[in-house]
């Protein structure tokens, strides 16, 4: 029968809309028969053949033979005197199978069923476009830029299906023009208006984690799991990791040799510091290496209020905050505490020569033959083997210390 462009092409449909055969034989009968029960009033005793490899369909009416003057449904029964038309030998009882064409069907009748059949079409590749993606959620895909928009990028994959990725989701510092390769994470899949929407992102943590997983097998093997991630795209981000294998050094394998494996992630990321320490469960050690590079003196906790005190040389501040405040933000993202800093107070050492109007000058000049020309050198010294070392009394240097201490107070 002639197809009138409709069925022609099925092995187009499945490579380009990704429908398989037995779906799309099924769309199609139903498509058709919906056409028949419009033109017929029934399907019922129509046959439809397709066959999706050469693209042929037929279909066929079965119809009962009767005497010439017993026909009662034209559609179900034929007379004797056209069954014989058809075949000379058929006789009354028999079943005659015709074949009917689509041009039977009348133009308008052909004209909807080929709208009908291309909606169904494309609500099936919609479905199935959906179906694929909402599988890939969290999983890194790779298209071309095909047209770049003030708000959003517009991407097509390797089948040409269109994705999206908006500005929200792009690192501030990507530029992309058309014809560009694009690696993101898919991060939502929605439907509207019957038409799926495939959001992609690059700020992502999990994009991070997949570049990781791309670029260190041990990740991908489960030797090294990534524990928690903090990162603020396209500046910086710090990734807690931990082996379990003793033998491998998790921050080692992370980073490769040279820089190998972590600068491929760094690359992709548009230059993003990324800082790989070793996670730990115990909280004030995770938040030493959280605030890495930066030394710290001493760590005050209230688990309650999630937060953390802590206490650093003045030298040491700077690198514990960081440029514009990144690591210390990034410390606390990682470690789920708010993180205060403060300067360790330093106290100044005074020479003894300052304490002339409070104690005799032959008194201090004793102290200075022992060693002892500074109040801290004095108190520093236990007591009793002051007295030891000196000619002074009991009393005399518990006085001399309470005068030493109260300069410090």
């Amino acid at each position: 029968m002639k197809n009138l462009n409709l069925i022609s092409n099925f092995a187009e449909f499945k490579e380009l809309k990704n429908i398989d055969k037995s779906t799309m034989i099924e769309v199609l009968e139903e498509v058709f028969r919906h056409a028949l029960q419009k033109q017929y009033e029934t399907d019922e005793n129509f046959d439809i053949i397709i066959n999706p490899d050469k693209g042929d369909l037929e279909i066929w009416r079965n119809r009962v033979v009767v005497a010439d003057d017993e026909v009662e449904n034209p559609t179900s029964e034929i007379s004797l005197t056209e069954a014989r038309k058809l075949d000379e030998t058929y006789d009354v009882g028999e079943e005659v199978a015709e074949r009917i064409t689509l041009e039977s069907f009348g133009r308008r009748a052909v004209l909807s069923l080929r709208q009908n059949l291309a909606s169904r079409i494309l609500d099936l590749e919609k479905a199935n476009l959906f179906e694929k993606y909402k599988d890939k959620v969290g999983e890194i895909v790779t298209g071309e830029v095909y047209q770049v928009w003030k708000k959003e990028v517009l991407i097509l994959d390797d089948e040409e299906n269109e994705l999206l990725l908006p500005k929200s989701e792009q690192i501030p510092s990507d530029f992309f023009r058309k014809g560009d390769t694009i690696k993101a994470i898919v991060s939502r899949v929605e439907m509207i208006n019957n038409t799926p929407k495939i959001i992609l992102s690059r700020t992502a943590d999990e994009f991070l984690e997949r570049l990781f997983e791309q670029e260190v097998p041990e990740i991908f093997d489960g030797l090294i799991t990534i524990k928690r991630i903090a990162r603020i795209p396209g500046e910086r981000a710090k990734v807690a990791v931990e082996s379990y294998d003793d033998r491998i050094d998790p921050v080692g394998a992370c980073v490769g040799m040279k820089g190998s494996r972590i600068y491929s992630v760094v690359k992709e990321l548009r230059n993003e510091n990324i800082d790989v320490v070793n996670y730990t469960a115990n909280t004030q050690l995770m938040i030493q290496r959280a605030l890495n590079p930066a030394k710290i003196s001493n760590i005050m906790l209230d688990s309650e209020k999630r937060t953390a005190s802590v206490y650093l040389k003045p030298s040491e501040v700077s690198l514990a905050i960081g440029k514009g405040g990144l690591n210390i933000r990034l410390a606390s993202m990682l470690t789920g505490y708010d993180i205060d800093v403060y300067r360790e107070v330093e106290e100044e050492d005074v020479n003894l020569e300052e304490f002339a109007d409070e104690i005799e000058p032959w008194i201090i000049e004793e102290l200075k033959n022992v060693g002892c020309d500074t109040a801290k050198s004095v108190l520093e010294i236990d007591p009793a083997e002051l007295a030891s070392r000196t000619d002074l009394e009991d009393e005399t240097i518990a006085e001399i210390r309470n005068i030493l201490k109260a300069e410090f107070e």
